[in-house]
């Protein structure tokens, strides 16, 4: 069962860009603002939510490498509604998500280059350079990329994190009241932070995408337990951020009664700002060009695992023409970069200055559709849809019981209050 490092080299690569896109809005801006508003009473929260949905981003990485096809080729084996939900469910959210990432990542951008002037057309600008990488590059450029993103991301943050605990916590200001998380804003602050923590459940296929395409890139099919191994390590890195940046913000900004800014780029310039006041001032630039650079690789990700997935459901989605769409699969992947960009501004515009109603709107979504994407990964992974022994154990299905129960009932939850509040 050992792994040596030349096949962990093989492996590695779908498990890092999940990390990286995970680790974008939901750790930076996210994480960052439940610290500075709640404190570390969040805390548990966010280690509950990783722990309770991680087997359903698992399953995505299992199921490609033990049938060879990706989890959406799966929700075609649970019936053409099935296939048809996961395609409405696809095109509801990601305008939503890829503009809430694409404002955070302008936002980081704009406080790198000092640019204040630009508006809409820092997002532009940033879209069209994604596009252009994808279309030409596609994989190869997106899985090195990342991987350098990786390591600087990993090294700035825990550095920030061993700082600052090293410093203690802020002394709280005269006068200052915690904000109450069990009212309705509180609980819906809650519903969206899950949302995106560690990320989307959706984006599960995504993971199986990445997987299959590794294994085209290296032509080299890895046994299970690597893939998983891999996978499993990226994800453990996620939450461990996810902490460090909850008692980042917490440390750093709760009690200080000093508020986020809700425009995008000062929010950026805050959120390098809390690096610099732990690690010096001679860090915000290497900070600064550090954090643009992960939003860089998450919108990157973003636009290539929605469009990937829209191919591939659509192929499906038309079996009876799947060949010759399959034959324009590269033509295809342009359009739906292209579609996907295009939708995106035009959400951006529809929020206009406002990132936390729309980075809000967008993670709470992906929380409601979560059960549903929950269920059906689940149920590919432990009927007749997979071998018994690439099934996963009793311990993961007790886990998958306990997160369906807990997204769903968090989900319905939300809807009542919203609508009957």
């Amino acid at each position: 069962m050992g792994i040596t490092l030349s096949r962990l080299s093989k492996t590695a690569g779908p498990g890092i860009l999940f990390a990286c896109t995970a680790i974008g809005v939901s750790h930076l801006v996210q994480s960052t603002r439940a610290g500075a508003d709640y404190g570390m009473l969040i805390l548990g929260f966010v280690v509950l939510v990783t722990l309770l949905k991680y087997p359903f981003f698992e399953y995505g990485s299992r199921y490609a490498n033990s049938t060879q096809t990706s989890i959406i080729d799966g929700y075609r084996k649970l019936g053409k509604p099935a296939l048809w939900l996961y395609l409405l469910l696809t095109i509801t959210s990601m305008f939503f998500v890829t503009g809430a990432v694409g404002v955070v990542t302008a936002g980081f951008f704009e406080n790198l280059f000092g640019i204040d002037f630009l508006g809409v057309w820092t997002v532009v600008i940033l879209f069209a350079v994604c596009v252009g990488i994808l279309a030409v590059g596609k994989y190869g450029v997106l899985d090195s990329l990342v991987k350098i993103i990786a390591v600087v991301l990993l090294v700035s943050t825990t550095s920030a994190f061993l700082l600052t605990l090293y410093n203690g916590p802020i002394h709280s200001v005269s006068g200052f009241e915690p904000k109450d998380l069990w009212d309705v804003s509180g609980i819906f602050f809650l519903i969206a932070l899950m949302g995106w923590m560690p990320t989307a459940i959706d984006l599960s296929s995504w993971n199986s995408l990445w997987t299959l395409e590794r294994m085209k890139q290296t032509n080299y099919r890895p046994k299970l337990h690597e893939t998983l191994l891999e996978f499993r390590l990226s994800y453990l890195i996620t939450g461990v951020l996810a902490v460090m940046f909850v008692t980042l913000g917490s440390f750093i900004f709760y009690g200080s009664g000093e508020e986020l800014p809700n425009d995008n780029s000062l929010f950026a310039h805050e959120i390098v700002t809390l690096y610099t006041k732990t690690i010096g001032n001679w860090s915000y630039i290497i900070i600064s060009a550090s954090a643009f650079t992960v939003m860089f690789g998450t919108i990157i990700a973003v636009f290539d695992g929605y469009s990937r997935s829209l191919q591939r459901t659509v192929e499906l989605t038309f079996a009876s023409r799947e060949k010759r769409i399959h034959k324009k699969s590269r033509i295809f992947y342009v359009v739906f970069l292209l579609i996907i960009s295009s939708g995106s501004l035009l959400v951006i515009l529809q929020f206009g200055d406002s990132l936390r109603d729309l980075v809000d709107f967008a993670t709470v979504l992906s929380f409601v559709i979560a059960p549903v994407i929950a269920i059906f990964n689940f149920r590919l992974v432990t009927g007749r849809f997979l071998d018994k022994k690439h099934q996963p154990s009793i311990l993961l299905r007790l886990l998958s019981f306990a997160g369906i129960i807990f997204l769903s009932g968090f989900a319905l939850f939300f809807l009542f209050i919203k609508f009957y509040s």
